[in-house]
């Protein structure tokens, strides 16, 4: 297969990765494929949609190493899907009566794209094998080679998304200034809220790492500084079942105890039961284009808060979200040593003319494949039987049992 030219694009939301796998592209094209053009859609399906995009030039090649550095995403991200037309057309996207899948199907032809990176979700990653599928039945063949993105670490069959690792990280470093403020009043309950709709994966590896700080550091109880109230005391997944009454209890103890509880909440916890909430008392569920419902309106941290402050008897609490500090982070040594492999990959894949999902196939020993786009899925479950995250909880003394 003879490539020319390869367009780029980043979309979802952010995660500590994007940036520096679009630089890693960048890199690994003129490292080993210098006359093959490059282009960036910016702003993803957007940008698609509307035919705004940048050619990667000699200076912006030279430049790619700094990437790395930053987070974000340097050729911006957005939330289009293609199978929305309703919303497309809207938002001006395109024309009432437009096929979106049609339509920017031909801009990529008329861009003269014969490879298109994706950097995303399981949406992006299978809209974008739509498309080429679409293309294949009109004449014309495009290779789409995707790379995983996600902090909820929640794309079937890949073992670990990009910036997963980093996302949980920054949210242990926020909790560990937050949870600072434990002291700040008589009876403090802090709920840390982190990203992740449907899987719990980044808030049960951000508690972890939380809870290894604590055990490294070196306290002064004599003083009032211990490792019991800085310590996290309770985490809620949405793969867990949800017992209020029963965690109240315990963390009652804990509150009469120390003076201050410390939960990490996952924010598609309870949402089930926060929408049946608002159904029931005849409220409109605010949901986006995707049809999610809208978490930052839904609120899930301050519903949580609710349910047990009285319980508790806590006098003042404190809801925090580290969603956008975690994030929009550049990618940790961890990240960044799988970005590289996967990139790697993934233009040895495009200049091969095999598409897929570049990643590690949990289905098939773990190898680094490309995974093929009608296996992509999204939504998948944390698992909460790992041993890594049964001896935290066991560490922090809460029980744990799958949601029903």
């Amino acid at each position: 297969m003879t490539v020319r030219r390869v367009a780029l694009l980043t979309a979802g939301g952010f995660a500590p990765c994007l940036s520096s796998a679009v630089g890693g592209l960048i890199e690994r094209y003129t490292e080993i494929a210098p006359d093959v053009e490059i282009i960036a859609y910016q702003h993803g399906y957007h940008g698609l949609l509307t035919g705004n995009y940048i050619t990667i030039d000699k200076e912006g090649r030279e430049q790619a190493h700094i990437l790395h550095r930053f987070g974000g995403s340097p050729i911006g991200n957005s939330r289009v899907k293609l199978t929305n037309t309703e919303d497309l057309v809207k938002r001006g996207l395109v024309e009432e009566g437009v096929n979106p899948l049609e339509f920017a199907a031909q801009r990529l032809v008329e861009d003269g794209v014969d490879v298109l990176h994706t950097i995303g979700g399981d949406d992006t990653n299978t809209t974008a094998a739509d498309l080429a599928a679409y293309l294949e039945e009109n004449g014309h063949h495009l290779v789409v080679v995707g790379l995983p993105k996600t902090i909820d670490n929640d794309i079937i069959p890949v073992r670990q998304s990009l910036g997963a690792w980093t996302a949980a990280e920054e949210a242990s470093l926020y909790a560990q200034h937050i949870i600072g403020e434990h002291r700040s009043n008589p009876r403090m309950l802090i709920v840390h809220e982190v990203m992740g709709r449907n899987c719990g994966y980044l808030t049960a590896q951000a508690s972890k790492y939380y809870h290894d700080w604590v055990q490294e550091q070196e306290w002064a109880p004599a003083l009032g500084l211990t490792k019991e109230r800085w310590d996290v005391h309770a985490v809620f997944l949405p793969e867990m079942a949800l017992d209020i009454s029963g965690e109240a209890e315990r963390l009652k103890k804990i509150m009469d105890e120390i003076g201050n509880v410390n939960i990490f909440l996952s924010e598609g916890a309870g949402v089930d039961e926060i929408v049946a909430e608002m159904e029931a008392a005849g409220q409109e569920v605010p949901r986006d284009p995707f049809g999610h419902v809208q978490l930052d309106k839904v609120n899930p941290g301050r519903w949580f808060a609710e349910q047990f402050a009285q319980k508790l008897g806590a006098e003042k609490v404190m809801v925090q979200k580290s969603g956008y500090f975690s994030r929009a982070w550049h990618a940790n040594a961890e990240d960044l040593r799988l970005i590289k492999g996967m990139v790697d990959l993934a233009v040895q894949c495009a200049l091969e003319g095999k598409p897929g999902l570049i990643g590690h196939d949990e289905e098939n020993g773990n190898v680094l494949t490309n995974i093929a786009f009608p296996r992509v899925k999204g939504h998948k479950a944390f698992d909460i039987t790992q041993d890594w995250f049964v001896e935290t909880m066991q560490a922090i003394g809460q029980e744990v049992r799958p949601h029903a």
